[in-house]
């Protein structure tokens, strides 16, 4: 028989749980926040809302909160998502108004419902991506279009066994928009997401400003949408 004492302490404890998809902004000041300082900041927050949150069982039980695709630092999202789970079935907007009262700076709830999809099934994320370089925003443009003409283009990844390994990502660049003007060039782009294949937009910035040998002035990245395989948005 068991031990008691050894047991966790809400061994008994099975609670109902009603699951919760967040969809949040992270802008300005906020792109600066870590994922660490991220899920700190969410927790703090979920907390001071007086929201029901479930927390997990066992020995040292806490608060259930999961991000499905975490936000590369230094960039902006109006999309990003946080999973959460309440002890009581709550009205969404209810939710979206007690955390959104919680918010530090730069950061806003946008909406709240019911899980759908898995995390597990998202497959790729579109950015916006703005660049100044030490060209004009036409030349930049038309550097890029060569440098999507290319056949291959292959870049150091390393892998989750920390060997590095060659990866020619030209299949996987997705362009959906170029345009440019006083401001820079600017590039709508859907790149690999997820957990089989993940493209880091700032690693196609960089490849492409290090193959040119362009100064980068200002790059701006906001992702604008995070997809499902067949192209359906995930939240």
């Amino acid at each position: 028989m068991a031990d008691k004492r050894l047991q966790p302490k809400n061994v008994n404890l099975r609670p109902d749980r009603f699951e919760r998809r967040v969809v949040y902004e992270k802008c300005g000041r906020a792109k600066y926040i870590s994922h660490l300082d991220l899920m700190r900041a969410m927790q703090r927050a979920i907390k001071r809302s007086k929201l029901p949150i479930w927390y997990t069982q066992g020995f040292n039980p806490r608060i259930y909160i999961m991000f499905p695709l975490t936000l590369s630092l230094g960039f902006e999202s109006k999309v990003e998502v946080m999973d959460i789970a309440l002890l009581e079935d709550i009205d969404f907007d209810e939710v979206v108004k007690a955390l959104d009262a919680q918010m530090p700076e730069g950061m806003k709830i946008v909406s709240c419902g019911i899980p759908v999809h898995s995390h597990t099934e998202i497959t790729y994320a579109e950015y916006s991506i703005r660049m100044v370089t030490d060209r004009s925003s036409e030349e930049t443009m038309g550097l890029f279009e060569d440098f999507l003409s290319k056949d291959k283009i292959e870049i150091e990844k390393r892998s989750k066994k920390k060997t590095v390994n060659i990866v020619d990502i030209r299949p996987s660049l997705d362009v959906k928009e170029m345009s440019a003007d006083t401001d820079g060039f600017r590039l709508s782009i859907r790149l690999p997401a997820g957990g089989n294949f993940n493209l880091n937009a700032n690693v196609v910035a960089e490849t492409f400003l290090g193959m040119y040998g362009l100064n980068n002035e200002e790059i701006c990245i906001e992702r604008t949408k995070i997809l499902l395989a067949d192209g359906e948005d995930f939240c």
